[in-house]
Parts: C-alpha cells; sequence; structure tokens
C-alpha cells in the first residue's frame, strides 16, 4: 500500500509489468512523473485512470464534501489558522526561552517551511486503503476481467505524483494533447469507504456520455448503494479528472445531515477502510460502459 519513494514506485511499476508485459512508461514534467500505460492512449475509445502514487502522513485527515464548499473552505482555512498559531507559539515560547526574541521570524519561518516539506516529502503514510490503493485495485481487477475485445477498446493509466498537485495527469495531458481531450476518462480515487457513489461528470462528458453513464452504472437491487450523477460545476471533487475536458472523477462517500457526502480518514493511518462490494460493482459498470460502445 505504499507508493511514496522512487523504489516504492519502483516495486508496483515491476509488480504491473510482470502481468502485463506491454506496460508502457512515460516519464517527464514537474517531479519527472512516471505514468504507467497498459492499452493504446491514442487509438482507445475510453481511458480508465488512478493515481499510484501515495501520501504522506498527518495527524489530521483531509477532510472533503464535495456538495458543501462553503464547509470545505471552512475546514482548510482552520486547519491553516490552527497551523499558524501553532507555530507562532512554538516559535514565541522558544524565542523567549532563549531571550533572543529576534529569533521569532525566522524560527517561525523555519517551522512553516518544515510543515510543508513534511505534508509532501515526509514519511510515507503506510495505510492507504482508500487513497488510493482501492482505485489502483479496481484498475487491475479491471484489467483481469476484461476480454480482449473490450480490452482493445480500453486504455488504462496509472497516474503517479497526483498527491502533490495532479502532475502526473498534468504530463500525460501535456503529452498527448489534443488526442484524450475529447476521449472518456474515468478517474478512480478513493472508492472503497462509503456507501454513496458519485459520478462527477464535466460539463462536455454530462453532454455526450450522460445517458450511457446512467444505464452502465447502476446501483444494487437491495438498496445497499446509492449511486449520483453530479455536474463538476456545483460539485467539487479534487482529482486527476478535473485537467480533462471529458472527464468523469468516480469517488465513495458517507452522507451526513447539513454536510453532505463525506470523504474523512484518508491521509492519516484510519484510512483502513476497504469494501469489495464497491470494487465489484464499479468494475460490473465499466464492463457494461465498454460493450454499450460497441
Amino acid at each position: 500500500m505504499v507508493r511514496k519513494s522512487r523504489r516504492q514506485k519502483a516495486a508496483f511499476e515491476a509488480f504491473l509489468r510482470e502481468r502485463y508485459p506491454s506496460l508502457q512508461v512515460e516519464e517527464g514534467g514537474i517531479l519527472k512523473s512516471r505514468n504507467l500505460i497498459v492499452g493504446d492512449v491514442e487509438t482507445a475509445d475510453i481511458l480508465f485512470t488512478a493515481h499510484y502514487d501515495t501520501c504522506a502522513v498527518m495527524p489530521i485527515p483531509n477532510f472533503i464534501t464535495p456538495k458543501n464548499i462553503v464547509f470545505y473552505l471552512l475546514y482548510a482555512v482552520g486547519l491553516g489558522a490552527f497551523l499558524v498559531i501553532l507555530l507562532s507559539l512554538a516559535a514565541f515560547l522558544l524565542s523567549e526561552g532563549l531571550s533572543l526574541p529576534f529569533l521569532f521570524r525566522p524560527l517561525y519561518t523555519f517551522g512553516l517551511i518544515a510543515v510543508l516539506l513534511l505534508m509532501i516529502a515526509g514519511p510515507a503514510n503506510r495505510v492507504t486503503v482508500n487513497d488510493n490503493t482501492s482505485g489502483v485495485l479496481l484498475l487491475c481487477e479491471l484489467m483481469e476481467r476484461c476480454s480482449p475485445e473490450e480490452k482493445k477498446k480500453a486504455a488504462f493509466v496509472f497516474f503517479d505524483n497526483e498527491e502533490p498537485g495532479l502532475f502526473g495527469s498534468s504530463y500525460f495531458r501535456k503529452r498527448h494533447g489534443q488526442s484524450v481531450q475529447g476521449k472518456l476518462l474515468i478517474n478512480f480515487d478513493c472508492i472503497s469507504d462509503g456507501d454513496h457513489l458519485m459520478l462527477v461528470m464535466s460539463r462536455l462528458a454530462e453532454r455526450r456520455y450522460k445517458q450511457a453513464l446512467e444505464r452502465a452504472f447502476l446501483p444494487p437491487p437491495d438498496g445497499s448503494k446509492t449511486i449520483a450523477f453530479e455536474q463538476a460545476g456545483k460539485t467539487f471533487y479534487p482529482s486527476d479528472q478535473m485537467g480533462f475536458a471529458c472527464g468523469v472523477g468516480v469517488g465513495a462517500f458517507h452522507q451526513k445531515p447539513i454536510l453532505g457526502p463525506c470523504l474523512g480518514r484518508i491521509h492519516t493511518p484510519r484510512d483502513r477502510v476497504l469494501d469489495a462490494d464497491n470494487l465489484s460493482l464499479l468494475t460490473d459498470a465499466c464492463r457494461r460502459l465498454m460493450k454499450s460502445e460497441e
């Protein structure tokens, strides 16, 4: 579940190559992202994607409320304010304790830089079930279950460096240019912790593919899961699909009063929930979608 360092990512690459000898590696862009690709991007009708890199461990989870942007912003601002106050207090106490008040500003600046570096390049989170081992598992399961004819219609892309800033998908978009902008791209990120599944569609994806997606992505008859189709303009789900004109982001959420759909626990050791039913449901949906495009 840990794919953060170059060595860890290389081990995952070797794992994929053993099973899929046709695996291609595209390296470049910021941080020299290494995107892993199975299939032909240029001829594929559909791109199925997920980021394989994992994040640094954090004491407080990233908390996302896609339908409640106000709360999401308040949470982010509150977390930032708490961090500023904590660093200021630590710098003040240290500078006063040393009777060197002029050290307050450099100590505060050093602390802020150190925290930012820890958020990006700090120790890896050892437990990444939902973010985004779940998306990686989905792509692997889909490749295993697809027929040779189905595989010809799709390309499977494992993006690198999503966590630091969507750098892998940005490089992929730049490398492939207009050839991918009109293609349906379905990105799976955090799909195993929650019974409310959402497909967040760009305007172009909604216009071209909403009906096909609704026919393919069906909730189970027992009502144990719900599926919603949302517009990206009204729903904030930050992941790799955001950079593509025909992108669809898929995530799993818990429904909460007032807040609406919520995603929590990620970026912390509490990211341990794997709902295999979600993976099965989404795999079946993707195969139905490929069949409908015949």
